[in-house]
Formats: structure tokens, C-alpha cells, sequence
């Protein structure tokens, strides 16, 4: 037992920082007992004798009479060499505990809880997923879990997450526990904002207590209740500062519910799950779905001042998300189902041409054709204009990016960069027309390399500005551009290898301060970032929309 490695190591000591302690002094202090028949602890070998236990397991009331519940993280490293122990009595021998001791079987965790290290923890999404259940064998008395301690815990999934009377239960590791004795505590809890997550503030939960079940309606050595939850989740079930005092747990869910059905039927939880991004994505799917968004543009195409994105994905599927004004977005509309044609769609920009106040969204096809979709809405897609035939010079179009770059009130330009180099800047683009042609650029080597380009108003100018992603990961701004040329270069990052996974980006009005000054970029792995307010002169706030895959 001594030789045992704890698996709960994840939650420090309070620090000896005295503000620390002042906030410790005024939070409520988990009361010390001898434990509850419901309620125990695990080991790494078949003895009890010694003082090395780890994690907190809870039995769960089903109908295989079998069944515990744990955190993911502590299940990650269980094995048939571990036991649970309810009721764990220090000192006394495997005979002498109460209900006896119990070997792990097997244990079931969903495949997406990846903690960020091997037996470790996550801030991920997914450490909303931080539940395991395990099976049981009989203990040596061939009695089963749920016969041998009388009752179990009912799997509840709770409405919300303020709770005026939890209660959890959980055993301390040794460094704070010499006695091996239960801790308890009865308080409210909160939601940690961003988590499909509670939080407790109750002293004294140092590590070992991982797993602990979040009970409604406890009672001491009850054999009934309901557990709405366990100790887990982000950061192991602490907070950044790792006090004591501060607990998290993952409100149970239609996945923990799901994880339960499988660990009472014996099988292996399903290995294609859709990928989970948790309360704080913004954008549905998973990063391998976005891996697949081929085009990306923005404007107002709800028509209430507010940025709107367009995507066109790499089986011709073209999707509208409607932003909410916060850096999110509403459900997502379809307005063309998967298609060979739009497969041929090779760069895309929303601009007002129309002046309408709605957006229209402007496509150049593989074949140099030119299209424009006026008033692109919800409702689908317009007819279309033709605004330059197939087999044109568009073809050498390699970029297209609207914007307002004549001190207008609509964004009518057009800034295209040419294959060979060169920069042109329409003004004046209307439903089928091109309007006035402004070289920027004579053609050049230069230019040859900017792989992505983007307009937005970033400095706040009545002129927008362009935002280049060079080949070797520089990003530059150019302030106020305009029919005279491109504005003031000012260089944002210099070569780095992060940049060259920017594989889309589109600028838009996705926030409050209502200004095209929001950055969205889509990497390569498929996360999805939004830098909010972005200036001409730095990147604004990171924001994830669709978090990497794992």
C-alpha cells in the first residue's frame, strides 16, 4: 500500500499568500467524519492496511448492483490491481472494513475526456466530461456492491446549477488526513461561468477528494440520495489557484447519463462520438468538420446591423451563421445543400454593391466566371448577376476582399490581388459592373506572396484597411487604404511559423462596439479563433469558436 502512486495529486495546499488565508478564514470548513456506507476511497493493491489512498468513488443505484462513480481523471489510471473501499477505515485489515473492499473490473470513460498529460487534468471543454463509472467485482465476502452497503446513489441530472443545499462527500489523502476520515460539507453552488459546471466554496478539500459526489438530499450512513454531480472537471476540480476551498463539478448530462447505460450493460462506450466543445464553443461541429470550411465571408445578411458568416465547405455545402453581437452565434441555416457546383467556388467576400442595406456576397469560380448574389439572406440565396463570364481574366483573381476604402457609407469596393502580383481596387461596384479600376500594385513579386487578405475598418478611419497573412506568417496591416494607394504598412507579427496554419480569415462586425474590426480566422487543425476589436496595430481579444480537436 505505501508503494502505491496517489492518482489525485491534481489539488495543492492552500498558499501561504495572506490574502489567500484571509478568504479561506471566511469560507465555510468541511467537517471531519467517519464516512458514510455510500461513500469510499480507492487503493492501488488488495490492502488497506496502509495510508496511501487516492480519489473518491461513490455507489451508484443500478440494476447490475455494481456500479460506482469517479472522476475521469482518477479512472485514467485504474487497472484490476485497484479497490474501492467504501466507508474506509484506516488501520484495519481487508476483513475488518466495513462492507469489505471491491476490485476494479473495468472502468468507462468517454473517449473524449483528454486530459492535457497522461493521468492528468484538462481546462478544456471537454473537462465537462470529467465522470467515470466503473464495475465492480464482489468483495470477499461474495457479496455484491449494492447488497454489501445496503442501497446506492440515484443518477440525477440536474435543471441547473445553483443549488442551495449540496453535499459533498470525500476522503482527503494522507498529507492533510493522517486519520483517513471523511470530510463533508452542505453549501450552494454556482455555475463556473463558461462550463457545463458547479462550483462550491467550502475549506478543506485537498487531494483525494476527486470524485466526490454532489448529493441534494444527504443524510449520514443513509442508504438512498441523489447525486447530481462529482468532483472533477476543469483544472482536476480546482481553481487556477489551486485553495482548497474552491471545488468544481460536472453537472451530470445526456453523456454522463449515456456513460452510465454503458458501464450497467458491460460495453464499450461508442468511439465515434461527435467531437465535444462544451458551453463555451460558439460555433457547432468539431475542429475535424472545420477542417473542411473551405471559404469564409461576412456582412449583414440578417439585416440588423450586426456581422453574419458565410461559409463554403469542401463538398459545395454553403452555410449562413448569424452572429448574436456578443462573438457568438445563433443556429446555423443552410443555403445550399452539398454540391459539385459550389465545389467550384474559389474565393468569396459580403459587400453592400447593391446599397441596399443588406449584404451581397460576390464569387469567383474556378472557370473565371464572376458571380453576384444580392441580398443574400436567410432565406436563401438571390438570383444571380453575372459579373464577368467564364473563361475571363478573373480566372487570375487569386483574392477578392470587400470593403468601404472611398470614405462611403457602403462597402461597394472591391480590392482584388492578381496571380502575378498585382493589387486593383474597384470603387464604385455595383450589379454588374466592376465600377472604376485603381491599381494599387503593379504586378510584382511581392504581392505574389501575401497568401490571405481581408478588409475591416481597424483603425477606425472612413477608409477600412487590409490585412495581409504573408507565406512565411507575417501579418501587416495598411491603414486607410484608398483609390490613392495602400494606407500606412504597420507589422502586426513577424515571420512565425503559427501564422502559416491561417488557412481562412474574414473580418467583420461581430461585437458589441459595432465596427468591422472582428478578425476570424480558421487553422489548420480546425480550431476556429475570433480576435476581437483588432486594431491596425495588434490582434484584439482571442476568442475560441471551435476548439482543436484532440
Amino acid at each position: 500500500m505505501a508503494n502505491a502512486e496517489p492518482l489525485d495529486a491534481l489539488r495543492a495546499a492552500p498558499s501561504a499568500d495572506r490574502r489567500r488565508a484571509a478568504a479561506a478564514a471566511a469560507t465555510p470548513k468541511g467537517t471531519m467524519f467517519g464516512g458514510t456506507r455510500l461513500v469510499g476511497t480507492f487503493f492501488g493493491s488488495s490492502s488497506t492496511t496502509g495510508t496511501n489512498w487516492s480519489c473518491t468513488g461513490s455507489v451508484i443505484d443500478t440494476t447490475a448492483r455494481n456500479v460506482i462513480l469517479t472522476a475521469a481523471h482518477c479512472a485514467l489510471g485504474y487497472s484490476d490491481n485497484y479497490i474501492f473501499v467504501p466507508k474506509f477505515a484506516k488501520g484495519a485489515g481487508p476483513d475488518q472494513q466495513p462492507y469489505g473492499i471491491f476490485h476494479i473490473q473495468r472502468v468507462f470513460i468517454d473517449p473524449r475526456y483528454v486530459p492535457d498529460k497522461p493521468h492528468s487534468s484538462t481546462k478544456k471543454p471537454w473537462s465537462d466530461l470529467d465522470t467515470a463509472f466503473a464495475r465492480v467485482s464482489a468483495n470477499q465476502r461474495g457479496q455484491r456492491l449494492q447488497d454489501a452497503v445496503g442501497g446506492g446513489l440515484t443518477f440525477t441530472r440536474p435543471s441547473g446549477y445553483a443549488h442551495e443545499d449540496v453535499t459533498v462527500v470525500g476522503y482527503p489523502g494522507k498529507d492533510h488526513n493522517d486519520a483517513g476520515r471523511a470530510v463533508k460539507c452542505t453549501v450552494p453552488t454556482t455555475q463556473l461561468p463558461g462550463f457545463r459546471q458547479m462550483s462550491m466554496t467550502c475549506g478543506g478539500y485537498y487531494g483525494g477528494v476527486s470524485g466526490s459526489p454532489w448529493i441534494t438530499d444527504y443524510q449520514d450512513d443513509a442508504r438512498t440520495g441523489h447525486v447530481i454531480g462529482n468532483l472533477g472537471g476543469y483544472n482536476g476540480g480546482g481553481n487556477d489557484a489551486n485553495v482548497d476551498y474552491i471545488s468544481y463539478a460536472p453537472a451530470f448530462g445526456a453523456d454522463a447519463a449515456d456513460l452510465l447505460a454503458d458501464a450497467v450493460a458491460d460495453r464499450a462506450p461508442p468511439s465515434d462520438l461527435p467531437p465535444y466543445q462544451g458551453i463555451q464553443a460558439k460555433l457547432p461541429g468539431g475542429a475535424a468538420q472545420w477542417k473542411h470550411a473551405k471559404l469564409l465571408a461576412s456582412g449583414d445578411w440578417a439585416g440588423n446591423h450586426r456581422g453574419d458568416m458565410i461559409v463554403v465547405w469542401t463538398d459545395g455545402e454553403v452555410t449562413l451563421y448569424p452572429g448574436d453581437g456578443k462573438g457568438g452565434f445563433l443556429p446555423e441555416t443552410r443555403l445550399k445543400a452539398p454540391n459539385s457546383t459550389w465545389t467550384h467556388a474559389e474565393t468569396i467576400t459580403g459587400g453592400d454593391f447593391t446599397g441596399t442595406d443588406l449584404s451581397d456576397l460576390m464569387v469567383r469560380w474556378s472557370d473565371g466566371e464572376v458571380t453576384l448574389y444580392p441580398d443574400v439572406s436567410s432565406a436563401g440565396m438571390s438570383k444571380e448577376v453575372q459579373m464577368a463570364a467564364p473563361g475571363s481574366v478573373w480566372k487570375n483573381a487569386t483574392q477578392i476582399s470587400a470593403g468601404q476604402f472611398h470614405n462611403g457609407k457602403y462597402a461597394t469596393d472591391l480590392l482584388v490581388r492578381w496571380a502575378d502580383g498585382e493589387l486593383t481596387l474597384y470603387t464604385y461596384v455595383g450589379a454588374g459592373t466592376f465600377g472604376t479600376e485603381n491599381r494599387l500594385k503593379a504586378p510584382n513579386d511581392t504581392w505574389k506572396n501575401a497568401t490571405l487578405l481581408t478588409s475591416g475598418n481597424f483603425s477606425g478611419n472612413g477608409n477600412w484597411d487590409v490585412l495581409v497573412r504573408w507565406v512565411d506568417g507575417e501579418l501587416d496591416t495598411y491603414a486607410a487604404t484608398s483609390a490613392a494607394g495602400l494606407g500606412a504598412e504597420t507589422r502586426m507579427r513577424d515571420p512565425n511559423d503559427l501564422w502559416k496554419h491561417d488557412q481562412v480569415m474574414s473580418a467583420g462586425n461581430y461585437t458589441a462596439d459595432n465596427a468591422g474590426n472582428d478578425l476570424i480566422v480558421r487553422w489548420s487543425d480546425g480550431e476556429t479563433t475570433l480576435y476581437a476589436d483588432t486594431t491596425h496595430q495588434k490582434l484584439g481579444t482571442e476568442n475560441t469558436l471551435v476548439y482543436p480537436g484532440t
